[in-house]
This record gives structure tokens, C-alpha cells and sequence, in this order.
């Protein structure tokens, strides 16, 4: 390394550990096929379609292929359009506390339901008053969303029937509302489907990992050295990874370091911040032995390299999040490559 290496033992904060909250999620994308195009288009226009198989079981949603022959499926049957859709219930559970990710902001139920017309059932939300108004074999009726998309949740949810074959609880008002419902054919099909995919969580940092924050917040980066060794982690843990072994002293590391392997990101995603391409690069920072990942910007990707000597931009210091991102990225230092042999071992 060189002589801009900078080692500093200092001692371990004693400040509680930080914890935020995490949401990570993503836009799952995927094109449906004929098979279960035609179901989201079917669900889009106001009707439910299935598939029959080898034995003539009609399969609702349906399946791409045949589950005792293996061949791909390619009967669709309708079993039904508009309203008086109805089913029997297979089975069920009570939702007392609905969440923001579930289709009914009321309590309700989640059931397996066998619509008439198929042999298999779809779980759909069956919006009753209460627990003691559900039950295994009552029969329900498809209640429709008022907008539809090409989406399972075109069906809104389904509502109990009484004997005298109307819909009743909660949810059923409108029940008597006509359903638009397309001649298949007379629109585009639904090829591609979108569903939001996320997850809420607190995340609580272990007291090593809230010293990394508090630290990188100041400007600094801070590891920890190896009880039994002397190995830098960054960023620091409480234990090693190798033998189990608390950590030793935490030491301060220097914000330049080598690019020990990178990769090109070429392809353009959704929430995608930099335009592509842009290199994305494991890098050994002076006093480290473990590598970290980041953003390498102020080159061509073409030019980006095993070896090549970098050094942090950091954020303006009343903008610096507790998070890796205090560090916006890293940039060529100007400094000569280091050889990509004596980084190896640091991969």
C-alpha cells in the first residue's frame, strides 16, 4: 500500500445501537404466455376463464401445463362472465387486522374458493360480517372491481349468497350494478403483468455496525481488526466470520484504495439513478483487508480496471445519511495502479 495508509486505533463508542426502518421493493415484471394471458385478459373484461387438461379437469387460474402429462395446455374454457359468477367455499381463514398491502381494508377472510364451472380452486378475499358468517361449502358470488386492469384483484372479492340466491354482507353493495364485459377479441390481450413486490422491516445495527455509522457520518471509516489475526474488516463486525471470535480494536481506515474486480452495468432497470454504463467495483480501501462495494464514476466503464486507485467523493457534510451513501462514490485518485497481483488474495 502506500503511504497515504492510515491505521488509528481508537476506542469502541458506547452509544446505543441505531435502528431505522427498511422498505426495499421492486416492480416484478413478467410477460403471461397465451395460458395465462388469456385468464388476466378474461379477468380484464369482466370474465373468468380456466383450462381444461389430459383428464378434463378445468384448472382455474389455469396452468401452463398439463400436471399428468407434462405438455403444454392450450384449452381454455370459459366458466362464466358479468355478474352471478358463484362458487363454493373449500376452505378459509379470518384476516382480524388487515394490513396496506391487503386487497380489503375491512377484516375479511381469505378462502379457497371452487368457482362453479372448475375443478380446482383460486384463493380469493370473501368479504363477510365476521368470522361466524363464514364457513366451509357456503356458497359465494364474484364481486368485480370497479376498474379493471388485466389483474387477479379484477375480482374486488366475493360476497356471501343466502338461500334466496342473493349477495349479502359487507361488500356487497352495488350488487345489482351491471359488469362491462368484452367479447374475447374485441381488445388487446394482456402479454405482460406487474406486481409490486416490498417489504417493511426494522432494521436494528449490532453495536459494531452502529459505530461504522455514526463514524462514516463524520467522515470517517471505521474498521475492526481480527482478535486472532491482523485482518481490518470494513465495515467492522462484533464477531469474526472465521472462527467466532469477538473482534479486537476498531481501527480507522483511509477513504482511497484499489479496485480488486468491478463489473459494467449495461442494461437499464426500473429506479435505475445513473444512466448506463457504470461500473459498480469491490474495492480494497488502505488499512483494509476486505473489500467494499460501490459506484465508480469520473471514468469511461472502459476504462475501468483490476488495480486502478480510487478515493471517495464524499457528501456535503450536513447531507451525509448514516448509510453508505455518505460516500455519493468513488473516483480515479490519479495515483499509479497498484499491481493486480498483490490484490488477489482480497478478491
Amino acid at each position: 500500500m502506500t503511504s497515504r495508509e492510515i491505521v488509528v486505533d481508537i476506542a469502541p463508542p458506547e452509544e446505543p445501537v441505531l435502528s431505522a426502518p427498511l422498505t426495499p421493493s421492486f416492480d416484478y415484471t413478467r410477460s403471461t404466455g397465451p395460458v395465462l394471458g388469456a385468464f388476466f385478459t378474461g379477468l380484464r373484461d369482466g370474465r373468468v376463464v380456466g383450462c381444461r387438461d389430459s383428464r378434463g379437469t378445468v384448472h382455474v387460474p389455469p396452468v401452463e401445463y398439463d400436471p399428468h402429462t407434462h405438455e403444454a395446455l392450450d384449452e381454455i374454457v370459459e366458466i362464466g362472465r358479468g355478474e352471478g359468477i358463484e362458487g363454493l367455499v373449500v376452505t378459509w381463514t379470518w384476516v382480524h387486522s388487515p394490513a396496506d398491502v391487503h386487497p380489503l381494508a375491512e377484516p375479511f377472510a381469505w378462502a379457497l374458493v371452487r368457482l362453479d364451472g372448475a375443478d380446482t380452486a383460486t384463493l380469493l378475499p370473501l368479504a363477510a360480517d365476521g368470522p361466524d358468517a363464514v364457513s366451509t361449502g357456503m356458497r359465494v358470488r364474484v364481486r368485480w372491481a370497479a376498474e379493471r386492469v388485466g389483474s387477479i384483484r379484477d375480482i374486488a372479492c366475493v360476497v356471501p349468497v343466502d338461500d334466496a340466491g342473493s349477495a349479502t354482507g359487507s361488500g356487497a353493495e352495488g350488487d345489482d350494478d351491471e359488469v362491462a364485459v368484452a367479447s374475447a377479441g374485441d381488445s388487446e390481450p394482456v402479454t405482460t403483468l406487474v406486481t409490486p413486490i416490498g417489504l417493511s422491516v426494522t432494521h436494528t445495527a449490532a453495536p459494531a455496525e452502529s459505530a461504522f455509522l455514526r463514524a462514516i457520518v463524520e467522515g470517517r471509516l471505521l474498521g475492526r481488526r481480527r482478535s486472532n489475526g491482523p485482518e481490518v474488516y470494513v465495515p467492522p463486525r462484533d464477531y469474526c466470520p472465521s472462527d467466532g471470535v469477538a473482534m479486537g480494536e476498531y481501527v480507522e481506515v483511509a477513504d482511497v484504495g484499489t479496485v480488486t474486480t468491478f463489473g459494467i452495468v449495461n442494461v437499464p432497470f426500473a429506479g435505475q439513478e445513473i444512466k448506463p454504463p457504470y461500473v459498480t467495483a469491490y474495492i480494497l480501501l488502505d488499512g483494509s483487508d476486505v473489500p467494499v462495494q460501490h459506484l465508480v464514476l469520473g471514468c469511461e466503464a472502459s476504462e475501468m480496471r483490476i488495480g486502478m486507485r480510487v478515493r471517495a467523493v464524499w457528501a456535503p457534510e450536513s447531507e451525509r445519511p448514516a448509510s453508505m451513501k455518505a460516500i455519493t462514490h468513488f473516483e480515479p485518485s490519479g495515483e499509479p495502479d497498484t499491481d493486480p497481483a498483490t490484490v488477489a488474495t482480497h478478491l
